[in-house]
């Protein structure tokens, strides 16, 4: 498995040889070409700082161990959270006055693989160009250790999740009194990560006494596939059904991404996770919005009833906020559960949408299942295709692009065909070795239908390729 190099960090699997996979010398080789990006052209005259935290996977402890230590040979300070989110790290960031953060955490990759997302000094994503950087820094192995005198120290930090929570509570649209009186019943699939301490932990500050954890042990042995999909949810589901609980939750391993089960074990939908929370944030602040361009049409049709605009950006957190900022979205985020809530902080933060999604279905006093009913509804039909090494993705594309030269087509992000008011979007991941094909109707068989039809033709071109 090649190590895979985006905007979402540095990503591979465990073991294997050196630069075909994440293994411990290419941890240290990127994290001191981090370090040494980050302290270029630095002028303070402090120590640079840097906060460091992983999710609950089995391989977070030795690689956390090598980040730490190469930090610190670089003559940085770390401050380690050890077990935390990546929303808490980036909300660390900032609070602390860190210049900048390290998240260990594949997110919802399977448990052999790990990454290394890296933060700015405002507790974001690195961009595209700052990380080219780094990535040219590394192969060139140009990187100035720190002599003994000059070594950073390790200092642990054991209360920024309470941190984290404080913030989300005093958040104007957190509404404590209704979330408390309506006494729900949750259940909660933590997936064996770190989300089963700061789901629960975020509950009880909220009000919320009738709780139950599924897949709590953090051993990052992940009961099921950590992807929050419904295909991975059937026993939260079975469970919100026999416990007779008000609704379901599940987060991926960093607790970035969320997602609800309804009181019947149907599912809420990922894609409705941000539609839902825009939708109580724009009823009490007019303004914009921002989704990627494999997000539901159904965040678009919200803003405007609520007489704001909405704005599209390429697929990444870290061009998401970037379009946030250039419009001044009130919220945004992305189809796969992630919810950014620029009061807060900009990055995708499951915790501040638990609590908003809350307070919306409290205020509205009905059951998940009739909130969700209430939105327009799309199907998202979601496949991939895996990618044999050598393949001209650009010229599979461009093939496509002539076969549907008479369709409306973006091509900002990998290629988006329009089909009336449907649509389909091809791109490349930036966390896996495959291709992703979402497409999007009013009609469930036909979003399947198209993606089916746009899979027979990148499989074609790619035999053409060869």
């Amino acid at each position: 498995m090649s190590l895979i190099k985006s905007i979402s960090g540095i990503r591979g699997t465990i073991g294997g040889n050196v630069g075909n996979n994440l293994t411990p010398p290419d941890v240290v080789k990127f994290t001191a070409a981090y370090a040494t990006w980050l302290t270029s052209g630095r002028k303070k005259k402090t120590t640079p700082k840097v906060v460091v935290g992983r999710d609950g996977r089995m391989s977070g402890a030795m690689v956390q161990g090598l980040v730490n230590a190469t930090l610190s040979g670089m003559g940085i300070d770390v401050i380690d959270l050890n077990l935390s989110t990546t929303p808490t790290v980036e909300m660390a960031v900032k609070l602390l006055c860190a210049d900048g953060g390290i998240i260990i955490t594949a997110s919802h990759n399977p448990r052999e693989w790990n990454a290394l997302k890296l933060l700015n000094a405002r507790g974001e994503f690195i961009s595209e160009e700052e990380g080219r950087t780094i990535l040219d820094i590394a192969s060139s192995d140009a990187y100035l250790f720190a002599g003994v005198d000059k070594l950073g120290n390790i200092e642990q930090h054991n209360q920024m999740l309470n941190l984290h929570i404080e913030h989300i509570l005093k958040n104007k649209w957190v509404d404590l009194k209704a979330i408390a009186a309506a006494d729900f019943s949750v259940v909660i699939d933590a997936i064996n990560s770190t989300g089963a301490e700061a789901v629960p932990a975020l509950l009880r500050a909220l009000g919320v006494e009738k709780i139950t954890v599924l897949n709590g042990e953090i051993n990052g042995k992940f009961a099921h596939n950590p992807e929050p999909l419904p295909e991975n949810l059937v026993e939260l589901s079975r469970e919100v059904v026999r416990a007779k609980a008000d609704i379901g939750i599940a987060v991926d391993p960093d607790v970035d991404r969320l997602c609800f089960v309804c009181e019947d074990g149907s599912m809420f939908g990922e894609e409705y996770t941000l539609v839902a929370v825009a939708d109580y944030v724009l009823e009490r602040q007019k303004g914009n919005t921002v989704s990627n361009l494999s997000s539901t049409r159904a965040l678009k049709d919200i803003t405007l009833m609520h007489g704001g605009e909405y704005f599209s950006s390429a697929v990444g957190e870290v061009n998401v906020v970037n379009k946030m900022k250039e419009v001044n979205a009130v919220i945004g985020g992305e189809g796969n559960g992630g919810i950014i809530v620029p009061d807060l902080h900009y990055g995708r933060d499951a915790l501040i949408g638990i609590a908003l999604f809350l307070s919306h279905l409290a205020k509205r006093g009905t059951g998940a299942k009739k909130l969700r009913s209430s939105y327009p509804d799309y199907f998202i039909s979601k496949n991939k295709i895996a990618l044999e090494p050598g393949t001209n993705v650009q010229e599979v594309f461009d093939r496509i692009k002539r076969k549907y030269k008479n369709n409306p087509i973006n091509t900002e992000d990998g290629l988006k065909i329009e089909f009336d008011n449907d649509w389909v979007h091809l791109r490349t991941s930036n966390t896996e070795p495959i291709i992703r094909i979402y497409s999007e109707s009013s009609f469930e068989t036909t979003a399947q239908n198209i993606a089916h039809r746009l899979m027979k033709d990148i499989q074609e071109a790619m035999i053409a390729t060869i």
